[in-house]
């Protein structure tokens, strides 16, 4: 099977079991299909500059991470329609539920490791498209927590692939803006700043403030 037909009969799977629930991108009124879509631009990409990739199961991966976490579909009816492999790794980038919030993604990080690399792939892919600006109502502590897992999956899935990693890289450090209530002119200038780099731009804004504005008022 050619790599078109398998996207087609796997975006068509993956479609119909997220519409059947209603689920929506997290934030917005958009359908989930946008997210699994972006997700699995991201390995298309990543597939022209990688070594040794499959790209045609990573593409079924992508489309299907979130099929068993998230909707009704089974491990057997992944297994019958697409295949053991596909359905193990969809497995992996699952969340076990029974376990302790605090616990689900170290473990699911564990099991992705046990599998071939283009499952470690979607999980990076994941976390990229996911680090788009956070909902609005999301507090400044849960947007904190969810760029220190990126951190965390990046520095566990090393080694999977490098383009997706630095892809990942570049996300955590623009995400970092997200951290900071500040002024929106300000914004521009602390995508790829510290906090410590943030403060000392500020003091000098200050000091400078306090030397110039006494002569402009003379």
């Amino acid at each position: 099977m050619v790599h078109q037909d398998i996207y087609q009969k796997t975006i068509l799977f993956a479609t119909a079991k997220h519409h059947e629930i209603g689920q929506k991108v997290p934030g917005t009124d958009l359908p989930y299909l946008v997210h699994l879509s972006n997700v699995t631009m991201e390995i298309i990409f990543a597939s022209q500059f990688s070594f040794d990739f499959d790209t045609g199961f990573a593409v079924q991966l992508a489309l299907l991470h979130d099929t068993l976490e998230d909707t009704d579909t089974t491990f057997e009816e992944l297994s019958s329609v697409f295949s053991p492999r596909v359905a193990e790794g969809v497995l992996a980038l699952s969340k076990n539920k029974s376990l302790p919030k605090q616990d689900q993604l170290t473990d699911s990080i564990e099991r992705i490791k046990l599998q071939p690399k283009e499952v470690w792939s979607v999980k990076l892919a994941d976390r990229i498209t996911n680090l788009q600006q956070p909902p609005s109502h999301w507090p400044l502590a849960k947007i904190s927590n969810y760029h220190t897992e990126a951190k965390f999956i990046l520095n566990s899935l090393m080694g999977g692939n490098q383009y997706l990693e630095n892809r990942l890289a570049a996300k955590i450090v623009e995400y970092k803006s997200f951290n900071f209530i500040l002024h929106p002119l300000l914004l521009p200038f602390i995508a790829f700043a510290t906090f410590h780099d943030v403060l000392i731009t500020l003091h000098s804004i200050h000091s400078y403030i306090q030397r110039v504005a006494p002569r402009s008022l003379r």
